[in-house]
């Protein structure tokens, strides 16, 4: 292949191991970000192990990836769930604008210092929803009107801002809004998700890419796998419902916890 195309790419400095590895990853995440989000986990982290890359750059190049299999998700499941784009829509757009200003702090100051509040939050989310076995079985809106999307869209402000700013957990964070705050059972509220997630990313991407920090060739290689791990991780959540979801919820979350609490121990 042509040197001049990988110059800048992120292919010039992977070895073909570590691309592997790299796709396999974003395979396993797009699965992951498809049932319920956090799929950034596994990703953001693989990203950052390509020689020379800049937090800023593995932040930007990981949204790349990532936007490829939540549209794929995106579209399995308005396919089969049929979400309610008179919420979902709005909410996507809010989040859009919102990603784009995260992007734009995180280009200026670095991830550690919003960590710990995610973690309190995070441990929260997580004693909620334990607390609450019946929260998101099935769809039981708590509010109407202007007030059901007001509601939706400051859920899209905030977490869009929090996935331009860091990025991993922003589906499960989405999620569990939805259900906690609107009522929606966790198999409709994955499927909103994902519509708005799609517009995070793609927001968060704009600013990104203005600032020249997406690898093209390497976010070609996660969003390609992310594609497939994302259609057969939106017919699984669809076919095994709210229940599955909830039990993938519970892991992944505690996944955050204990990376980001480390990383805060650790002072990163």
């Amino acid at each position: 292949m042509d040197s001049s195309f990988l110059a800048g790419s992120g292919l010039d400095t992977a070895a073909p191991g570590l691309l592997a590895l790299l796709a396999l990853t974003g395979l396993a995440a797009g699965f992951i970000d498809a049932v319920v989000g956090g799929g950034g986990l596994l990703q953001l982290p693989a990203t950052l192990m390509v020689p020379g890359l800049t937090p800023v750059q593995a932040l930007a190049t990981n949204k790349m990836g990532s936007v490829f299999g939540t549209a794929t998700s995106a579209l399995t499941f308005y396919r089969r769930v049929r979400p309610d784009l008179r919420t979902a829509l709005p909410m996507a757009a809010v989040a859009f604008a919102a990603a784009g200003a995260g992007a734009a702090v995180a280009a200026a100051l670095p991830a550690s210092v919003f960590k710990p509040v995610i973690v309190v939050a995070l441990v929260a989310v997580l004693v909620f929803t334990v607390l609450r076995p019946s929260m998101g079985r099935l769809t039981r809106l708590r509010h109407s009107g202007a007030r059901h999307h007001g509601r939706a869209a400051a859920l899209g402000a905030l977490i869009g801002f929090y996935d331009g700013v860091m990025g991993p957990g922003t589906g499960s964070f989405l999620i569990i809004g939805l259900v906690s705050v609107l009522g929606y059972s966790f198999l409709a509220a994955s499927a909103k998700a994902k519509i708005v997630n799609l517009a995070t990313n793609l927001g968060a991407i704009a600013v990104f890419a203005a600032h020249g920090s997406v690898l093209w060739g390497l976010g070609l290689v996660l969003g390609l796998s992310n594609m497939a791990g994302g259609y057969v991780g939106a017919r699984t959540a669809v076919a095994r419902g709210s229940g599955f979801i909830r039990g993938v919820f519970f892991a992944v979350v505690a996944v955050l916890i204990v990376k980001l609490g480390w990383d805060v121990l650790r002072g990163r």
